[in-house]
């Protein structure tokens, strides 16, 4: 995109002017680099949905953005009730509530590195991964049920994981307001039996170590030190997630025309908060984090499953858990006052700053962990919550590197034979069952993790706390 198109309000911040159909102007989180990086559909996204109803203050894309459906990927926007404000399955996307978990191990580099190998293949022989993926849990209707209603609180009743792992995840582990009742049929046999799996795309377990620090003093706060080996999860609500988004859309796209609300694209498909169609679509959608958060629980319980088969007496101990692609309920400081505000993330992560009422005891003086995922073979980084990001973006940063090429562009580059080789070069072991899936996620089918990561912090969205390497990668 061409900087001149934009008021720059500072090295990292963008205004796309309000104009034409704009409720509000648009604003980029990026340095020159990546904006002259990003398609020109990213603004053009963002200007659209600056055009819907409700919508307060701006919209925003974060520095990892790039092309979505309606939406970009890296989007933020936030809607008020009372405005007439609208709640879009576009603006949640298709993986909703995909997310990253982060398990300290307890272990460091020195003791896992001369038995990293033996590692991966148990970690692959327990986590079952790729398109399709079933799992040792079936589930039937009335399980099916107990589940979105209670999350990774259910999982965790069902002996997966401790109870102590509730406090390290957002919403304490169940989101409120979910119903089963809303989610279709086709959706929950999606389901059944995919609980306890990775799936494909751009999904990954990772052992990681951390290579650098940049505030000790949170580090402190999060349990890691340079050495330290981690392990981060990333998947989401799998097929019922999928299926609801597809299924809503299309009510949405009938529900807008009905409601008198004027498109700019027909893929901003939405419907009003307080209609039928979007109460049922935010029970069902509460229904899909719940799912993706007991997903995670159960991939934990694996995964620690995993390491005690390797190392006798492994405790891992839970992070965080943050949600991608989300809607959520949240009160914010707008015009002098505080409001209720549904906040959807798209490619986008809550990042809420020290002293927020929402974390736990133990976080509440460092701010929410800020998990942010790189592409296979690449770093990935925690960060933490600021207020100037609670102020200015409704708490919210980036959530990953962000694609800068299509799958199929990337299938075309690379082998999966060749990726896998020159990784293992680099100490980085891949098991996955598809060369195809590692082809499409090769590391330089994303932009610069390191670079978006530093707009982040620059722009003071979250700060940099500390940096991790992969040595082992699950991938679907």
């Amino acid at each position: 995109m061409d900087p001149a198109r934009f008021i720059r309000r500072s090295d990292y911040q963008w205004e796309v002017p309000q104009s034409g159909a704009m409720r509000v102007p648009g604003l980029i989180y990026a340095d020159e680099g990546l904006l002259l990086d990003m398609d020109d559909k990213v603004s053009e996204q963002v200007a659209n949905v600056a055009s819907l109803p409700g919508i307060v203050k701006a919209s925003f894309a974060m520095p990892d953005a790039h092309w979505g459906y309606g939406f970009p990927i890296g989007g933020v926007a936030a809607f008020d009730p009372d405005a007439d404000g609208v709640v879009s399955a576009g603006g949640v996307g298709f993986d909703i509530s995909c997310g990253v978990r982060t398990l300290l191990t307890g272990l460091d580099i020195n003791r896992v590195q001369p038995i990293k190998r033996l590692l991966a293949d148990t970690l692959y022989a327990r986590i079952p991964a790729g398109l399709g993926s079933t799992g040792a849990v079936h589930l039937s209707a009335t399980e099916m049920d107990a589940m979105l209603a209670g999350g990774a609180r259910w999982a965790v009743e069902q002996g997966y994981g401790r109870a102590e792992d509730l406090e390290r995840i957002e919403e304490h582990g169940s989101m409120a307001g979910a119903d089963p009742g809303a989610v279709s049929d086709a959706a929950k046999r999606r389901q059944r039996d995919e609980m306890g799996t990775l799936g494909s795309g751009n999904h990954y377990l990772e052992v990681q170590h951390v290579t650098a620090v940049y505030d000790a003093a949170v580090a402190q706060g999060f349990g890691l030190a340079v050495g330290d080996v981690v392990v981060s999860i990333h998947c989401g609500s799998r097929g019922l997630g999928h299926q609801i988004g597809s299924e809503f859309l299309r009510e949405m796209a009938i529900a807008a025309a009905q409601s008198g609300i004027r498109l700019a694209d027909r893929e901003l498909a939405c419907a009003p908060i307080r209609s039928e169609v979007g109460q049922r679509y935010l029970h069902a959608m509460r229904a899909a984090i719940n799912c993706a958060l007991a997903n995670r629980q159960i991939l934990t319980h694996l995964t620690r499953q995993a390491f005690r088969e390797v190392v006798a007496g492994a405790e891992l101990t839970l992070l965080y858990d943050v949600s991608h692609n989300t809607c959520k309920v949240e009160e914010h400081k707008l015009d002098g006052g505080r409001r209720k505000l549904y906040v959807h993330r798209k490619g986008a992560t809550r990042a809420f700053p020290p002293g927020h009422p929402e974390l736990p005891h133990a976080l509440y003086s460092t701010g929410q962990p800020v998990l942010i995922g790189g592409s296979m073979g690449t770093a990935s980084y925690v960060l933490a919550g600021t207020h100037r990001g609670m102020r200015e973006a409704f708490g919210s940063a980036c959530h990953g590197a962000g694609r800068s090429m299509s799958r199929s562009a990337a299938g075309k580059r690379w082998t999966g034979r060749k990726v896998i080789d020159e990784l293992a070069g680099r100490g980085i072991l891949i098991r996955s069952p598809s060369h195809r899936g590692v082809a499409e996620e090769a590391p330089g089918a994303y932009k610069d993790v390191s670079a978006v990561v530093d707009a982040a912090d620059r722009a003071e969205l979250a700060r940099k706390v500390v940096r991790l390497e992969p040595l082992v990668c699950i991938k679907g």
